[in-house]
């Protein structure tokens, strides 16, 4: 009846499919089941003819992590991948494509998961081989349209290694209450972590990954200063500071000190106008639009801080460099109709004048730099002092900061009294918040204004802790600002003159042909001394004023 037959068999694998980043092949006998059949001969001899068939049933491997970054949960993909080869090659599953993909399932849209859903329906797939259904949904979106496709019939199988399916209502009643436990795990987790940061808010420390210019502290769970980049921000902001420095003038003096972002490249501009819009460089956290005090250090002072912002409010545009080089444009004023002074350049000379933007100006004049500068010549000569009077003068303030570090203690305590009615203001508003008495809009925009304020309080009372006498050294450095002032006296940098009479006095103003301009505090005693005294060229000074008083120095102050 039969012939006797030679044959060979030829292992060979099913087709594969790979969808997703880095998806895992499959083994080389996925999907293969092993027939034996005996057929007996006339000659009495049986011969076993082997074939290989498909099962019915096509499957498609999901695998699935929450972290986008490649560094978290590494082994998560490559561990799911080996568990669930090893269980369809137990299961003589047939595998015909891999789906790969890292995001959460919490949140709906995952375009991986769209896809392979895309597979089933076309009739490509019939059932998914997962970990566990909280790999496939933690939502009830995705939940839902795995249920939906398994009463539609296109779907018609699961399987997991670590529970068994049955495509039945009772296992469909038992696969939604497994995608709930999945949703409920990640609601309450998410509501633990959340619990969690506000209490470390609470205590003033920072909970996530470090801010520009700090560095996130292991053992503290909190942010400390980095000494490598904060001396450059503190320059930034400083800098920043004075008007005179714009977003781009900022942002090249950060790419010349070789200062570069996260991912080592120059920082571009609107990442230094949020560089310097942070609050947390002067220790206050800005979370959802609430500001909480810091534990931490803070890179800058809140009055620093406030400079700046004030600064970037006012700084409508930005203000164009001129060709000319004229040192006094920008310190003067007009006095009769209160305009800036403007100079342009005619026959090799520079002449001031006002700008009349206001409207017609009864000064008409126009004054050569060189008058200006014999003028300002002779206020810096008015407003210097000789060395021997400034180093008595210094030597006093330090006899009085010794006898003054008592009298330093009640002024902290006016500070402390201050700061514990802020704290019982911030109380009485939260209370407003809790009955209803306020909007939350409103309890936002008053509590920011109180712990800034807060915050304030504090490095004012640190300040004093730390330095008792805070006149003394204002005073210290007016003294040795006079003392060096006479050296402008003979600079070629025009303009470094009228920066220290900037510090000197207000209102400068030109009239005609003087200028004008008001003492500031400390700097009144000089300016009323007598106009011409040449004391660099003076060597027979006494080494103390005559008629010389303490209370002089504290009105310097």
């Amino acid at each position: 009846m039969f012939s006797e037959i030679g044959y060979n068999f030829v292992a060979q694998a099913p087709p594969i499919t790979t969808f997703g980043a880095g998806a895992q092949n499959a083994p080389p006998y996925f999907g293969f089941v092993l027939h034996r059949i005996l057929f007996p001969f006339a000659n009495g001899k049986t011969f076993l003819f082997c074939y290989d068939s498909l099962m019915d049933n096509r499957y498609v491997i999901y695998v699935r992590k929450s972290s986008e970054q490649e560094e978290r949960q590494a082994l998560s993909i490559a561990a799911q991948f080996r568990e669930l080869e090893e269980y369809a090659a137990k299961e003589q599953l047939q595998i015909v494509a891999s789906f790969e993909e890292a995001r959460t399932a919490r949140e709906t849209g995952r375009k991986v998961f769209a896809d392979m859903l895309g597979l089933i329906m076309k009739g490509e797939a019939d059932g998914i081989l997962s970990w566990h259904p909280d790999r496939l949904a933690r939502n009830a979106v995705d939940g839902g349209q795995i249920i939906h496709l398994l009463d539609c019939g296109k779907l018609k199988d699961l399987r997991f290694p670590t529970m068994t399916f049955d495509n039945s209502p009772n296992g469909k009643f038992m696969l939604q209450i497994a995608f709930g436990q999945s949703k409920y795990y990640t609601d309450a987790l998410s509501e633990n972590v959340k619990r969690g940061i506000r209490q470390k808010m609470k205590r003033g420390e920072w909970s996530w990954k470090a801010p520009t210019g700090y560095l996130n502290n292991p053992h503290t769970r909190n942010i400390d200063i980095d000494t490598e980049k904060a001396p450059i921000i503190r320059e930034a902001f400083r800098l920043y500071a004075t008007g005179d420095y714009t977003l781009d003038a900022i942002k090249d003096f950060l790419a010349t000190q070789g200062f570069r972002s996260r991912t080592n490249k120059v920082m571009a501009k609107a990442s230094v106008q949020t560089l310097l819009k942070n609050p947390i460089h002067c220790g206050l956290m800005q979370v959802n639009g609430e500001l909480h005090e810091g534990s931490f250090k803070p890179l800058i002072s809140k009055e620093l801080f406030d400079q700046c912002q004030q600064v970037m409010l006012n700084r409508g545009k930005t203000k164009h460099r001129r060709n000319h080089d004229f040192p006094f444009v920008g310190w003067l004023k007009c006095v009769e109709c209160d305009c800036s002074i403007t100079c342009q350049r005619q026959k090799g000379h520079h002449y001031y004048h006002c700008t009349k933007k206001k409207g017609p100006c009864p000064t008409a004049h126009y004054l050569r730099e060189e008058k200006i500068l014999e003028q300002a010549r002779k206020i810096v000569e008015q407003l210097s002092m000789p060395d021997n009077w400034a180093d008595s003068m210094l030597q006093e303030l330090d006899k009085q900061e010794v006898q003054s570090k008592s009298d330093h203690r009640a002024a902290v305590q006016h500070l402390k009294s201050e700061k514990r009615e802020l704290d019982k203001k911030l109380e009485d508003l939260l209370d407003l918040r809790l009955d209803g008495t306020i909007s939350n809009d409103e309890y936002l925009g008053k509590k920011n204004k109180l712990v800034a304020q807060k915050v304030d309080l504090d490095q004012k009372i640190a300040r004093a802790e730390r330095n008792h006498c805070e006149w003394l050294e204002p005073c210290r450095q007016m003294i040795r600002r006079s003392k060096e002032a006479k050296s402008l006296l003979h600079t070629e940098n025009l303009r470094e003159i009228p920066t220290f009479l900037k510090q000197a006095g207000l209102n400068w103003a030109l009239k005609e042909d003087a200028v004008q301009y008001e003492a500031k505090i400390g700097w009144r005693v000089l300016s009323a001394s007598p106009k011409s005294r040449n004391w660099w060229a003076m060597a027979d000074l006494n080494s103390r004023p005559p008629h010389y008083q303490c209370g002089a120095l504290t009105r310097l102050s």
